[in-house]
């Protein structure tokens, strides 16, 4: 069965650094854009990031030039690099698996998801 999991996250100060990964299991994994996606309680998930099938990127507009996303097609597994760390970037963070057919950059078209990684970001 189709299986994304999460991990990397923590509790990291203002200004600081981390790395998510998203290890993918059960399907074909090159074939399919991966995205980032995050929510707080209480509030609307949020797209963050997505890297398609050919590698092209998209990312909203409040992370660019802090996050980068990369794939590794040898090892199933996209990454989430978290530089700059504000407060409000405190979430849960979910990877998800995005339909072929869909531009992963709409933030839809997503058909499977993770258990998510809490990030924290506080002094």
């Amino acid at each position: 069965q189709v299986q994304l999991v999460e991990s990397g996250g923590g509790l990291v100060q203002p200004g600081g650094s981390l790395r998510l990964s998203c290890v993918a299991s059960g399907f074909t994994f090159n074939y399919y854009s991966i995205g980032w996606f995050r929510q707080a309680p209480g509030k609307e998930r949020e797209w963050v990031s997505c890297v398609s099938a050919f590698r092209s990127t998209s990312y909203t507009e409040v992370v660019k030039g802090r996050f980068t996303i990369s794939r590794d097609n040898a090892k199933n597994t996209v990454y989430l690099q978290l530089n700059s760390l504000k407060p409000k970037d405190t979430d849960v963070y979910y990877c998800a698996r995005g339909r072929p057919s869909a531009d992963c950059g709409s933030g839809l078209g997503y058909d499977y998801w993770g258990q998510g990684t809490q990030v924290t970001v506080s002094s």
